[in-house]
């Protein structure tokens, strides 16, 4: 099995690297690995603790200490409506692809052209034909597993490398619903393996992948991008903490970052190249990247660094089946998809795209976990109930699109860390338009089991998963934060690589898409060095 070794290096640093990349998670570890791979010197600072595959513990308490648990961030919502940031975060090797569910899909053509198509939202300075050709080239190097033809929906692209997930009893069942109300199901394209891929085992279906993949099998940062970058010499220091990025007097450059060390002690780290990939928290340190040339930080000047964060509207339809439906068996993220109503059409008495991911693979407990689905249900009921649900309990999850906003942001707080800097301040709230898609939804996700016999049947209320925007893509220097590749308008040796360049979230996972605009700019980057 190819899996990450770190190359381990001390807190002091070289002087001088080629590249710094701040996050480990999917789009810094692959941006470092391709950068590493040319002969670029690369260092890649994590802030949290390291975490390789023969650390990951099958556990619901292990699964739970790689999702963040605060200490960066404070969050403000509208209730009640429920944000959970933490779910889709993650401080440690991997960042939250760590513990991604590995449903990878691409974007379809209309999910870049929302504004000029529907005047609302933001539009994408690239087309599909742009990503095309990256989807096909990421898929090939990870090991993608599903069925192009019968995933009817999907934009023009290569065959999947490896056959579809199996349809365990739970899609099984699922199915008789789909097929009775005439909607269409494929096997849910996925990043893991289900045969052995270029020396990666296959899955073993036993649904742990919110605790990592210590197999392999499933294609986190560790078994893929980052044993790929440390390969060719790229070093990681965990528990470094990036404060600020650094530039040079008139502004027009940046010389590095500056990062706290696992001791305490501040550092500073110079690089011809920046790449930021923290997730929530680029924007923060660009606030913290303050100066005389940068009064309102890094890049900021047109004022959009922190506006249009994103998540998907989520929603979870769960039932109780007299057969048998084995709900341990699979894959945390599920077996099927169906996109039947993915087209936007505010005719339908909202604006979004959605789909339906069907079979999860559930626990008992822990985040995804039977009883977490009941919380109605406790003390002397909780037991037989649960008895039951672990033999014949299957559900559905919609994954749903959320209209940008720029009021939805990221700011400084005047809290502060132990380091004295400022946290992050989230604010953030669903519209009527999320609501109208939730209420959409949920009847149908509830006419899907009920078609397919569940005896008992309920919904969650509207939560969210995943975390886009906050330093978006775009055209215009006055309107977003970086060009198509991630390089801020302001600052050309500071690129941004991650989900936060998403100028619209679509209504499908976003780590194919992650992966295929990381590798896109990095060639960018290397085609035109010295940056």
């Amino acid at each position: 099995m190819a899996t990450a070794t770190q190359n381990k290096t001390s807190a002091q640093t070289h002087d001088h690297v080629d590249a710094v990349v701040v996050g480990s998670g999917a789009a810094g570890a692959l941006v470092a690995a391709k950068l590493a791979a040319q002969g670029k010197k690369v260092i890649i600072l994590e802030s949290g603790r390291s975490v390789l595959p023969p650390d990951m513990i099958s556990s619901d308490i292990y699964a739970r200490s790689l999702h963040w648990g605060g200490g960066m961030a404070e969050l403000e919502v509208t209730q009640p409506v429920t944000i959970r940031t933490y779910f889709s975060t993650g401080s440690q090797t991997g960042g939250t692809a760590a513990h991604h569910y590995a449903a990878w899909f691409r974007l379809h053509e209309e999910d870049f052209h929302m504004k000029s198509t529907f005047g609302q939202g933001n539009d994408w300075p690239i087309a599909y034909s742009d990503l095309r050709t990256y989807y096909d080239r990421i898929q090939a190097e990870v090991g993608m597993a599903g069925d192009a033809e019968a995933e009817v929906w999907r934009p023009a692209g290569d065959p999947y490398p490896m056959p579809g997930l199996p349809a365990f009893q739970a899609a099984q069942v699922l199915k008789r619903g789909f097929d009775k109300l005439g909607l269409r199901t494929a096997p849910l394209p996925v990043a893991i393996n289900t045969s052995e891929y270029k020396g990666r085992a296959s899955c073993l279906y036993d649904g742990w992948c919110d605790a990592g993949c210590p197999i392999g099998a499933l294609a986190n940062p560790q078994t893929i991008y980052l044993h790929e970058a440390f390969q060719h010499g790229a070093k990681l220091v965990n528990d470094a903490r990036v404060t600020r990025v650094l530039t040079t007097s008139n502004g027009k450059r940046a010389t590095g970052v500056e990062y706290v060390d696992p001791k305490g002690a501040l550092r500073t780290q110079y690089a011809d190249l920046v790449v930021l990939a923290a997730l929530s928290q680029t924007p923060r340190i660009m606030f913290n990247s303050t100066n005389g040339a940068h009064p309102n930080g890094l890049s900021n000047r047109n004022g959009m660094v922190g506006k249009y964060i994103l998540v998907h509207p989520t929603l979870n339809v769960s039932g109780l089946f007299e057969d048998e439906t084995e709900p341990h068996q699979g894959v945390s993220i599920g077996l099927m998809v169906s996109q039947d109503d993915y087209a936007k059409d505010p005719k339908k008495g909202y604006l979004a795209s959605y789909q339906w991911l069907a079979a999860q693979a559930m626990k008992p407990n822990g985040l995804n976990g039977l009883a977490a689905s009941r919380p109605d249900i406790y003390g002397a009921a909780l037991d037989p109930w649960m008895k039951r649900a672990a033999k014949h309990y299957a559900a559905i999850q919609m994954v749903g699109e959320m209209i940008p906003r720029p009021e939805n942001r990221i700011e400084l707080s005047s809290d502060k860390d132990q380091f004295g800097l400022p946290l992050s301040r989230l604010t953030i709230a669903f519209s009527d338009n999320e609501r109208a898609l939730y209420n959409h939804a949920s009847a149908v996700g509830k006419s899907i089991l009920t078609a397919a016999s569940a005896t008992e049947v309920w919904a969650s209320p509207l939560v969210n998963q995943h975390f886009m925007g906050g330093t978006i893509m775009g055209t215009d220097p006055d309107t977003s934060v970086t060009d198509s590749y991630g390089i801020t308008h302001e600052v050309p040796n500071v690129m941004i690589a991650g989900n936060t360049l998403f100028p619209t979230s679509a209504g499908v996972n976003p780590t194919f898409t992650t992966h295929a605009i990381a590798l896109r700019a990095v060639e960018h980057v290397l085609s035109n060095w010295p940056v």
